[in-house]
């Protein structure tokens, strides 16, 4: 007669560390399910951590663009367009029609996947300009019409031309 109760008690505690497991698992799932979520609220991350709270808006930038040159800002916008060739930069498009803005990284310290175009992204950087004569506005053209596959026209390019990026530090892609 021990012998059996010895076996019933030995039965249940199988049981009772089955359900016991079975509970553990899913807590862990669970756990597991609800991090993920998080982190995909958040988005991904690129280079440094975002630490500026205040939101500049892409317009404003280059509505007045002097204004903010050697300033670090943070702004946000659908990304429009990613380097092909090392994504070293992507083109966010400003909260007003027609208008984007290129943020450049160092080449290689950040990568934008080209799975990001479409994707809403936040970016921390400083906004700096480029004057470039008429003739390296010619050959900028002439690589962002082969880089697109359109037809270069050298009669559409007007003189020296001024650029206006930022220099990304850091940025959140969801």
């Amino acid at each position: 007669m021990n012998l059996t109760l010895m076996q019933e008690h030995a039965n249940l505690m199988k049981k009772s560390k089955g359900k016991l497991m079975k509970k553990l698992i899913l807590v862990l799932v669970f756990g597991i399910v609800l991090s993920l979520g998080a982190v995909m609220a958040e988005g991904e991350n690129y280079g440094k951590e975002i630490t500026l709270s205040d939101q500049t808006k892409i317009s404003d930038i280059l509505a007045k663009p002097e204004d903010f040159v050697g300033k670090r800002v943070l702004v946000s916008g659908t990304i429009v367009g990613v380097c092909g060739h090392r994504g070293c930069w992507i083109e966010l498009a400003s909260d007003k029609d027609y208008e984007t803005i290129r943020v450049k990284v160092t080449d290689g310290e950040i990568v934008f996947p080209m799975t990001s175009k479409g994707k809403t992204a936040r970016v921390e950087g400083e906004v700096y300009k480029i004057e470039l004569t008429k003739e390296q506005t010619l050959a900028c053209a002439k690589h962002d019409c082969e880089a697109a596959g359109k037809k270069f026209d050298p009669k559409d390019v007007k003189g020296p031309r001024t650029i206006y990026q930022i220099k990304g530090i850091g940025a959140v892609i969801k």
